[in-house]
């Protein structure tokens, strides 16, 4: 996998479960929270995308629990990105930075709603193509 983004993040004691791990659900506000950070380096912003008509919505999600993360581990969040006809396919792997253990793995595939109707955003075309292109190290 050919990652093009990467971020630090820890584990809050609110977001784990009487189990002491890490709720399923907080894992897709990880991934979106990588979204984010990676798409303002592209100097996109959803606010002003949405003032333009052009909304970036998930269309659908393959997760995979892995190994369980707890409270206070700090963990990095890799992504890739590949397209696939009019959806933008995003790699998501969370991993524990004290043993880069793989701790989850999800697809998330967000397609653009221009003036509420599926279309093809030339705005995040033109930001997403230079990481289509780049190569394997």
């Amino acid at each position: 996998m050919k990652y093009i983004f990467e971020t630090r993040m820890e584990v809050r004691d609110y977001e784990c479960d009487i189990q002491g791990i890490v709720n399923n659900a907080n894992y897709l506000h990880y991934t979106e929270h990588t979204r984010h950070r990676f798409l303002k380096t592209t100097g996109l912003s959803f606010a002003e995308m949405h003032e333009k008509g052009v909304d970036a919505v998930v269309a659908r999600m393959s997760l995979q629990y892995k190994t369980p993360l707890a409270c206070d581990d700090e963990f990095i969040s890799r992504m890739g990105l590949r397209k696939e006809g009019l959806r933008w396919v995003f790699t998501h792997d969370l991993f524990r930075a004290k043993d880069e253990k793989l701790c989850f793995h999800a697809d998330v595939d967000l397609v653009t709603l221009i003036n509420g109707r599926l279309g093809y955003s030339e705005d995040y075309g033109r930001a997403f193509e230079a990481y289509l292109n780049q190569k394997e190290d």
